[in-house]
Order: C-alpha cells, then structure tokens, then sequence
C-alpha cells in the first residue's frame, strides 16, 4: 500500500454516509458527523447520495456499478475532503471508482479527483484533525449527562476485510481504541477473519457464511469482552444478528458511536447495538447537530 499523503486539517467537509449508516444505523452516521463538529469542522451531507455500487461491484456488475457511481460524482463539487464511516464503501469509492471511468475522458479524470478526497473516519480523525482523546475522555470531563467515558470497559475490534486490506484502517481503529482512559483493547483469535457478511456473498452461500460468523461471535465472546467495535455496518449486522439469535449477549457498536459516547457525548437515548433504530440522517436531524444539507 502506497503511503498516503495527508492535508492540513480543513474547516469544511463532506459526510457520504453510506446507505447501510442511512438505512439501519442512522445513530453512527449522526455520531460521526459529532465527531467531526467536536473538531470545529463544518459537515456537508448532500441529500443526493446514495450506495458506493459495491454490491453490483463485486457481484460482477460492473455497468450497475458504473451507473450508481456516476450519479454521484458531481455531488461533491467543492474541493473539500469526502469522510465515509465504513473503510469497505471508502474502498470501492477511492480505488473501484476510478476504474470503471478509466476510459471515460469525462468522468474518469472526476472519479479519480474524488477518489482522493476520500478518507475513511477514523483515518480522518486520526491523520488529517490529529485529534487527541485522552484528556476529552478523562473519568468526570464527559459533557453529557449519564455519560460512560468513566466506565472500565473491555473491547474487542473487528475491522472489514476491505477496510483492512484496500484502505489499511485498522492501525486507526487500534490508535484510537487504545487511546481512550478506561478501555482495554482485547485481541481475539479470528480478528482478522472475514465475518462472513461480504454483502451478497452472505445471501449466495448462507450456510458459509452462517459458519464464519459463528467462528467471529465465539472468538469475540471468548475474550469475555462488553462489546465488540466496528467501523463497518454490515459486518455489525451480521455479528450483532448471529450473537442476539444466539442470546450470547455480545453487544456491537459502530466506532463512531463508541468514540461518542466514550468521549462523554451526550446520550441520545438510542439503542447503539448496531440493529438499526436511532434518529435518521438528514432533515430535522441533521439540522439538530448543525450540519449543512444541500438539496
């Protein structure tokens, strides 16, 4: 992997927030546009975004893929860098985009200019704001009523197979996991196993995938660990799913809640489990945390 060169800290960004995030986890895409504004940052959701194309990308679609993705790619017309809370859609979206325009003198030179604004969050908090968490998430400092930034809590990370391998932000998950006061950072013996989600590979070979899912949850919960933390909603559903069938009581939360609620955000009074209840993206939600929508 090339090393990537990393801007100065900007004022103003773009939220893609994926539609997994819109869809089934709202609460994650409204806690990572938080985090964003905790840095003084400015968030920008254009109300025209939809999927990355990946699940017509990797089922060999590439013209569906092709035809999402170029939909898109006026959208975000100000140079401003482009934060997306799941490393798999910042993958397809800095390295696939820019191959299904790389004949198009139109829209290639667009995809691979917005390929390189794309960050993924945690690698945007960690190495282009440079935050610092520990004294924000000191026991006491929480802003928020009934915070649990004081709480001892162990944690195991699962990070995506494409975030770990297209993207490499799994050296941003664990900077900043180990970076908060009262969290203890578990390894398991299959962190870095697929989970056996892989978007439609889940649904062309369910018993597979219902077996590697059950290596996940069992290698997770034999760490004895409060929850398991993941930058990647669809792996979140599956792992947070299988565990709840099995009434193994291993609770799931996306990074971008977990930093929020371990830095002392307030409580929103969501489910965080990754199920998909919370607060929508967009209209009056997004206009309760400050962020600018365009129509």
């Amino acid at each position: 992997m090339i090393p990537r060169q990393y801007p100065e800290a900007p004022a103003e960004v773009y939220l893609f927030a994926t539609c997994l995030v819109d869809l089934f986890v709202p609460q994650a895409g409204l806690d990572a546009v938080r985090l964003l504004e905790r840095e003084g940052l400015t968030v920008h959701f254009p109300r025209g975004q939809s999927c990355c194309g990946q699940p017509a990308y990797s089922s060999g679609n590439p013209e569906q893929a092709r035809a999402v993705a170029r939909a898109q790619l006026d959208l975000f017309a100000q140079p401003w860098p482009i934060v997306v809370p799941s490393g798999s859609c910042a993958g397809m979206m800095r390295h696939h985009w820019p191959k299904l325009f790389e004949d198009d003198a139109v829209a290639g030179p667009k995809a691979r200019a917005l390929a390189e604004r794309v960050y993924e969050l945690s690698e945007f908090l960690l190495r282009v704001l440079k935050v610092r968490f520990p004294a924000a998430a000191a026991p006491g400092s929480g802003s928020g009523s009934g915070s649990a930034s004081g709480r001892p809590e162990t944690v195991v990370l699962h990070t995506s197979c494409a975030a770990r391998r297209e993207m490499g932000t799994r050296v941003h998950g664990v900077e900043l996991i180990d970076a908060l006061p009262g969290v203890t950072r578990l390894e398991h013996e299959r962190e870095s196993e697929c989970c056996g989600f892989g978007g439609t590979f889940s649904l062309k070979h369910p018993d597979i995938s219902g077996a590697m899912v059950q290596d996940k949850v069992s290698s997770a919960c034999a760490t004895g660990c409060d929850t398991l933390v993941s930058a990647d909603c669809g792996c979140l559903l599956n792992i947070g799913h299988a565990a709840r069938r099995q009434a193994l009581g291993l609770k799931v939360e996306h990074m971008a809640t977990f930093l929020w609620r371990r830095l002392g955000g307030r409580d929103n009074g969501s489910d965080n489990r990754g199920d998909g209840s919370g607060d929508g993206i967009g209209g009056q939600d997004a206009a309760r945390t400050g962020t600018e929508t365009q129509r």
